[in-house]
């Protein structure tokens, strides 16, 4: 890649860390927040599960609105937009104003990445997608890293209002190093409309390759959205530590993506196969791990280790799919995969939120392995199926 591919490449990893911070640190944030709102901690989820509604509606259905807007630019507006929304987070008097104000930066938060995908394979050769999109979801994993932690000490210290303040400045160096960074980029021949939002929906192996996102994904969320409560109540540690046990669990993540990247450029969902195989059984053993002070270390790197190792491979494989299915519908393509991707964050939270209210927060861990372990499956579908047609 050139050196020009890899500026813009960073510069849109710079945006997703802003992105990335502003949609996990709400983890971190649960208890605080709850208590600050006077709501109980399962309500406060649905912060997290709200959010990822509005995303999964409003990400597909914008990008087709705007598909003749010119790519740079739209990323400048997102990032805009996105940096407002955090600003009324900050201010929000209640819980309904708070909810507002993710729903506001979802939907910029789905439609760039949605946005930023198609950019970033543009910019390399085809063999290389895999890495430049995890180059790009890079900034999501350090935005776990360094983001997440940082974020909740300051919500702990400070206020979680103070978190969503930091937020807002970092939205404003993404949309700097945005307009510094980012060339040009040609829209298609053809904008994508509503219409190929059904050609897309129609197209059964889009559809499988959607699902698959949404199980992959939505797995890691089941127990995700509820790890600093589990690690309080279940583990045995002080509100105090949890910030540098999400730092060790934000550099696993960091690995696993990068491992991820390297994996899907070939065939990603031959890849795939394995990643959500492991994945499940990591899960699984959660059950174990977990209520052990000592092994959930081991716990937390694990879990990290396989987050996020999925998504190069499941975003490079919905947009190079959509090129040979659907050609005219890439950037819906990869819209409907962002929208799937937090689909699986809501059901997952969601199904985590009944296992806290009605069994026990370890039951969220066998959730998730149940749901990792369906996109297994189609994983190996996808594969069977892509050999027999001969498509990749």
């Amino acid at each position: 890649m050139s050196t020009k591919a890899y500026m813009a490449l960073f510069a849109l990893a710079i945006s997703a860390f802003a992105i990335g911070t502003t949609e996990f640190v709400i983890v971190g944030l649960l208890p605080t927040g709850a208590h600050d709102l006077n709501i109980p901690v399962t309500k406060a989820g649905t912060l997290i599960s709200g959010y990822a509604i509005a995303l999964a509606i409003g990400t597909p259905i914008i990008t087709a609105l705007t598909g003749r807007i010119p790519k740079k630019g739209f990323l400048l507006i997102l990032m805009t937009l996105f940096t407002i929304g955090n600003a009324l987070s900050a201010i929000s008097p209640s819980y309904e104003i708070l909810m507002l104000s993710r729903v506001i930066t979802a939907i910029t938060h789905g439609v760039f990445f949605a946005i930023a995908a198609v950019v970033a394979t543009n910019l390399v050769p085809e063999d290389k997608r895999g890495t430049a999109i995890s180059i790009m979801f890079t900034g999501l994993t350090v935005a776990t890293i360094v983001g997440v932690p940082l974020g909740t000490y300051v919500g702990q210290h400070l206020g979680w209002r103070t978190t969503f303040i930091v937020v807002v400045t970092l939205g404003i160096i993404g949309l700097i190093s945005n307009i510094l960074a980012v060339s040009k980029v040609k829209n298609q021949s053809h904008p994508p409309t509503f219409r190929d939002i059904g050609e897309l929906i129609k197209n059964r192996r889009i559809l499988l390759a959607l699902f698959m996102t949404a199980l992959g994904f939505g797995g890691t969320f089941a127990i995700f959205t509820y790890l600093t409560p589990i690690l309080e109540n279940i583990s045995g540690y002080s509100s105090g530590s949890i910030s540098l046990l999400l730092l060790i669990y934000g550099i696993a993540v960091a690995i696993g993506n990068l491992f991820g990247g390297k994996m899907a450029n070939e065939h990603p969902v031959k890849a795939l196969r394995w990643i959500f195989l492991v994945q499940s059984i990591v899960l699984l053993l959660q059950i174990w791990l977990l209520p052990s002070k000592s092994l959930s270390i081991l716990s937390i790197l694990l879990l990290g280790l396989l987050a996020f190792t999925m998504s190069p491979g499941v975003q490079a494989y919905i947009v190079t799919l959509s090129e040979k299915l659907v050609p005219s519908a890439k950037d819906i393509a990869s819209a409907l995969n962002i929208s799937a991707f937090n689909i699986g964050i809501a059901v997952g939270s969601l199904l985590g939120g009944w296992a806290v209210d009605h069994l026990t927060y370890l039951d969220t861990a066998w959730i998730g392995a149940i749901m990792v372990a369906l996109a297994c499956l189609l994983a190996i579908l996808n594969y069977k199926l892509d050999k027999k047609q001969k498509l990749f």
